[in-house]
């Protein structure tokens, strides 16, 4: 399935209250929607993913697999604020038909779930059976199904928390002030800050991964060497991959979109408060050697979502596990549905 874009003339309020005059929305369907529209699943993606889940979560998504495009009708948005099609950085500002680059105005996690419901209504969704979001991805799902309870029957969460951590905030501002730090950051340029990006995607490889990944496919077998490591190649090699596909201004967006992240702010006294009014059943998986959001978060979900059920994945992958592990996840989905 090819790239789709909604384009939505009507202007857009953010919840910071400042106003995007028309907005583009980037998604990929997969799969035919049924007469009741019982059959949709909606998938929302992570930091620097984009709308093509069939692509980055093949082992997931895809004809005979857990999640398959002959029984359900598959939706992913490329979430605003991105530069995979949707409204950001790169993308036109009518106003002055140049592209907003630094101007474009700061987004939440509830910003990105409005546009995902606009979608929703262009496509004329009238509920979706399982809404699915791994990491940033999760922080969606549990915003949407707090939006919207009426509409979303199911749950899928892995690897995410009900707000964004200390920890999670101190990584994401060690990786804005490597953006920063490039001078370039901030140019009305395609290329700007691409060697703070860079550092910023070294930086969060260090969380992705842990100790005993790198300590098991990143060391060197020859004890004399002083230089030119494995690891520091492997970590710039990740850096400059990104670079080719990313662009800094919406990597340092779209890091501040999660430091807003908290389901309690505005609606509740407490965390557990919003948490309990989540009643649809919901699947919830955690990866044991996850440094960046820990099974600890998950743990505290299940404890006070009122339709829970939790499985702990045992992977070295870190938090990365969820885009690997699915052979474990598929399995664990599957039966869960049944």
């Amino acid at each position: 399935m090819s790239i789709r874009v909604f384009h939505s003339k009507t202007s857009f309020r953010l919840e910071s209250g400042q106003v995007l005059p028309e907005l583009h929305i980037a998604y990929h369907t997969y799969g035919t929607m049924n007469a009741d529209g019982s059959n949709v699943v909606w998938v929302c993606h992570a930091l620097t993913a984009n709308s093509d889940a069939a692509d980055w979560w093949a082992g997931l998504i895809g004809p005979g697999r857990a999640i398959d495009p002959a029984k359900h009708f598959i939706v992913c948005a490329n979430i605003i604020g991105s530069c995979y099609g949707s409204s950001g950085p790169h993308t036109v500002n009518p106003e002055t038909g140049t592209p907003w680059f630094r101007s474009f105005p700061a987004v939440t996690i509830r910003d990105m779930v409005q546009a995902h419901i606009l979608l929703r209504a262009h496509l004329q969704i009238p509920r979706i059976h399982l809404l699915i979001g791994g990491s940033m991805g999760g922080y969606q799902v549990l915003e949407w199904a707090l939006t919207e309870p009426e509409v979303i029957d199911r749950l899928f969460l892995l690897c995410t928390g009900a707000a964004e951590s200390a920890w999670g905030i101190a990584i994401h501002t060690a990786q804005r002030l490597a953006i920063e730090a490039d001078n370039t950051w901030q140019d009305a340029h395609p290329d700007a800050g691409q060697k703070g990006l860079k550092a910023a995607r070294a930086i969060g490889m260090l969380t992705y991964r842990n100790y005993q990944t790198f300590v098991r496919t990143q060391s060197d077998p020859d004890k004399e060497k002083t230089d030119d490591f494995r690891a520091s190649s492997y970590i710039c090699y990740q850096g400059d991959k990104l670079v080719k596909r990313f662009h800094a201004q919406s990597y340092w967006l779209l890091s501040k979109a999660m430091d807003s992240h908290n389901i309690a702010r505005g609606r509740h006294e407490d965390i557990t408060t919003s948490l309990s009014h989540i009643s649809q059943p919901v699947l919830l998986v955690g990866i044991t050697s996850d440094i960046l959001c820990p099974p600890e978060e998950q743990q505290f979900l299940a404890r006070h979502l009122p339709q829970a059920t939790y499985h702990e994945i045992d992977s070295s992958y870190g938090h990365d596990g969820f885009l690997i592990e699915f052979e474990k996840i598929g399995k664990i989905l599957s039966d869960w549905e049944k």
